[in-house]
């Protein structure tokens, strides 16, 4: 599914998990988002990600991770000059499109 910051590809889908393939376009960032029915699990294959967690900004590198809680702010920024490729894996009762509320989206969204 093609994104105004880049595309993503499902690789996996079960009951209560989903897990994605996401590539982000440099400068290319994410809405300001939380769910209310699912954690996500961010790992790293290639390129530096800057994540907004809550109140904090950290940089996740190739070969690294961070956990999302479920209703947790957040939001998925590469700050980078190549593509930023991660692996997203969604855990809780519900992992739909529509389990999301948009704070701030540079896009309009």
């Amino acid at each position: 599914m093609y994104r105004p910051w880049g595309w993503y590809q499902r690789i996996d889908l079960g009951e209560r998990f989903q897990v994605k393939r996401i590539m982000v376009t440099p400068g290319g960032r994410l809405s300001l988002q939380k769910h209310f029915h699912r954690a996500e699990h961010w790992v790293v294959v290639k390129g530096t990600a800057e994540v907004t967690l809550n109140e904090a900004v950290v940089l996740v590198h190739e070969n690294e991770a961070i956990y999302l809680p479920i209703g947790s702010m957040h939001r998925l920024t590469n700050p980078g000059k190549i593509p930023l490729e991660l692996i997203e894996v969604q855990v809780g009762s519900y992992t739909g499109e529509d389990d999301i509320i948009r704070v701030e989206d540079i896009y309009g969204r």
